[in-house]
C-alpha cells in the first residue's frame, strides 16, 4: 500500500514540476501591474539568485524606468531584473526584490496596496514590503534604486 501511495505522491510531483516547466516566462520585461497578472509569468519560480540582492544579476545603475511609469499608491515589476519599484506617496519611490520569500515565485501585480505573489498569494505592502498575507515568512528584500531627475536607476 505504501508503495502505491509514493507512486501517487511522485507522479503527482513529476505533474506539478511539468506544469511549471510549461508555464515559462514571456520576458515582456517592466510590464504594467494595472492589468491582471499572465498565468504565464506569475508562476515561474525565479531561477536566478537574485538581482536585488547585489549578485550582478542586473547591472547598478542601470535605468529601469522613468518616475511617471510608476503609478502614485502602486508599482511596476520588472521581472527580468528582479525587482518591483513602488510609489506610496508621490514623489516617494521605493524598490525592493521581486522574489517571493515564501517559494521564490516572481511577483505578478501591485495593486490596492500590496504586492502580490500569484503562487500562494503572499502580499507585501508597497510601503515597506512587509508581508500582509501569508505564508511568505519575512518581507521583501530591499533592492537599492536611485532617483535622478526623472530616471529610476538600479543601485
Amino acid at each position: 500500500m505504501h508503495a502505491r501511495r509514493r507512486t501517487v505522491l511522485t507522479a503527482g510531483a513529476a505533474g506539478a514540476a511539468g506544469l511549471v516547466t510549461a508555464c515559462g516566462s514571456s520576458g515582456d520585461g517592466g510590464r504594467s501591474t494595472t492589468h491582471a497578472p499572465e498565468a504565464s509569468r506569475s508562476a515561474t519560480p525565479s531561477t536566478k539568485a537574485g538581482a536585488a540582492s547585489g549578485d550582478g544579476s542586473a547591472l547598478p545603475g542601470e535605468a529601469l524606468a522613468k518616475t511617471s511609469d510608476i503609478p502614485v499608491g502602486g508599482g511596476k515589476i520588472f521581472a527580468e531584473k528582479e525587482v518591483v519599484v513602488t510609489q506610496p506617496e508621490k514623489g516617494e519611490f521605493k524598490g525592493f526584490s521581486a522574489i517571493c520569500t515564501h517559494m521564490g515565485c516572481t511577483v505578478a501585480e501591485v495593486s490596492e496596496g500590496t504586492i502580490n505573489c500569484p503562487c500562494h498569494g503572499s502580499r507585501y505592502r508597497i510601503t515597506d514590503a512587509a508581508v500582509v498575507a501569508g505564508p511568505a515568512p519575512q518581507p521583501l528584500p530591499v533592492a537599492r534604486i536611485t532617483v535622478a531627475g526623472d530616471t529610476i536607476r538600479l543601485g
